[in-house]
């Protein structure tokens, strides 16, 4: 059975579930009428929680509309499993939908769904402390199983050791260029960041208005300060946070972002703006960014043809010898604490974020899953579309996300947009925003009930 709860129109979201591959359809889905699961409580205490006594009966399983395809080729191969799947907007755009959910059926004592799926990183920041999740590492999934995911995938979902959530897919960053115009024009594919902010100054006096990426974009600190080991956003506890904007690390990258926007090598607009959409995607030499570029953007948004695309590594600075990327994106699949079929509940989770079948063949993302990876990266190379294999790069990415970036409660898009977009817009320097920037993460984190060690 598949149904619709309020809050699933969901808006255009470019970061999440349209990467490298296929657009996944549309599913026509129906009013809600009731919602699974039952009180926890009335059972025993096993695999590092107490759980609701275990009566089975219907799998509740909430999903966005990407995901719906996984649900239903889950229900299509496992027809004894009785399933409500039910369509919801994957906590989109940061709606907060599951949190207000979670809340009123914790008063109620009824209603939480089995399993869910988010497209953020970052429910267990509530959802451990609201007595939602249930541990993943304490016996409900064997060690082996979550040892196949990508290096510091499943942190996000990593609360004091106990693994509350698992990654669904992984929005890594890497450099996405046009190999043809690199060969036309002879230049080389910088792997530091001085080569990098070196060629911008080249191709400004050759070939003017020509871009190496954008940096418009409320997610841009994801993937330039990110990368760049910025500690702006250093997650330390479940409720604890570490901000350093103004640090070597942040500044030296700060600086660069500001003198290749002056000379105009970095766009200042969004990727997604109608104007950059309209005048910018035929002068793009390359551009830093996450896995899902390839497919959503120049692909998909940009149109640009078969063949011109290749990837490389993302620049790092000069003498560096721990490569760092940043995450723009990536999912996050729950099992509740309160499922009465906790068997069902884990055996749909297990497949549903490692099967070959819907991860490997069908999902749209890189999957967090290092062998469905594999699978997914075979059919991209076979694709046709890019200059070069896009595994290697894609897969040593992954491994690579620089672990001094949280996932806080409170948005690091939100904050940027609120505190430097506009000082960027009124043609102040990225560098001289920085301070303002430190402010603005402090004054969201303690509002979100945060401790923070400002530095």
């Amino acid at each position: 059975m598949t149904k619709r709860i309020a809050g699933d129109g969901e808006r255009p979201r470019y970061r999440l579930g349209k990467v490298l591959g296929a657009a996944v359809s549309g599913v026509l889905v129906v009013a809600l009428s009731a919602c699974g699961g039952g009180s926890g409580g009335g059972g025993k205490t096993q695999n590092g929680f107490t759980q609701a006594k275990q009566s089975g009966g219907k799998l509740t399983v909430w999903v966005d509309s990407t995901r719906m395809p996984a649900a239903q080729l889950y229900q299509k191969q496992h027809p004894e499993v009785k399933m409500d799947i039910v369509s919801y907007d994957g906590d989109a755009n940061g709606s907060n939908y599951l949190q207000t959910k979670v809340s009123l059926f914790n008063r109620t004592g009824s209603g939480w769904p089995d399993v869910v799926f988010s497209s953020q990183n970052n429910e267990t920041s509530w959802a451990v402390q609201a007595g939602f999740v249930a541990p993943l590492n304490k016996g409900l999934v064997p060690q082996a199983t979550l040892d196949g995911w990508a290096t510091g995938a499943n942190l996000p979902c990593t609360v004091d050791g106990t693994v509350y959530c698992l990654r669904n897919d992984l929005s890594q960053t890497v450099l996405w260029y046009n190999a043809k115009l690199m060969q036309q024009w002879g230049y080389q594919v910088p792997t530091t960041w001085e080569q990098y902010q070196a060629l911008g100054e080249k191709v400004a006096a050759e070939h003017p208005g020509y871009l190496l990426g954008a940096a418009g974009d409320t997610f841009a600190p994801e993937i330039y300060l990110w990368a760049g080991k910025c500690g702006a956003n250093q997650i330390t506890g479940p409720k604890a946070v570490t901000v350093t904007t103004t640090s070597e690390a942040c500044t030296k990258m700060a600086k660069l972002l500001d003198a290749m926007l002056a000379n105009k090598t970095l766009s200042a607009s969004s990727v997604f703006s109608s104007d950059f959409d309209k005048n910018e995607p035929d002068k793009i030499l390359m551009m830093p960014g996450p896995a899902w570029y390839g497919g959503a953007l120049f692909q998909g948004t940009f149109k640009t043809p078969a063949g011109q695309i290749g990837v490389a590594p993302m620049p790092q600075w000069s003498g560096d010898t721990s490569p760092a990327v940043g995450n723009v994106g990536g999912g996050t699949w729950l099992l509740s604490a309160h499922s009465k079929n906790l068997k069902d509940a884990t055996a749909f989770l297990t497949w549903v974020t490692t099967s070959d079948d819907y991860q490997g063949k069908l999902a749209p993302g890189f999957p967090a899953y290092n062998a469905a990876a594999k699978t997914w990266l075979s059919a991209q190379a076979a694709s046709g579309y890019y200059a070069n294999d896009p595994s290697a790069v894609l897969t040593a990415a992954a491994n690579q996300v620089w672990p001094g970036w949280g996932y806080g409660q409170f948005s690091q898009e939100s904050i940027w947009a609120a505190t430097v977009t506009p000082g960027m817009t009124a043609g102040k320097t990225i560098t001289s925003l920085l301070p303002a920037w430190h402010d603005a993460i402090v004054n969201y984190a303690k509002t979100d009930g945060y401790q923070v060690t400002s530095k």
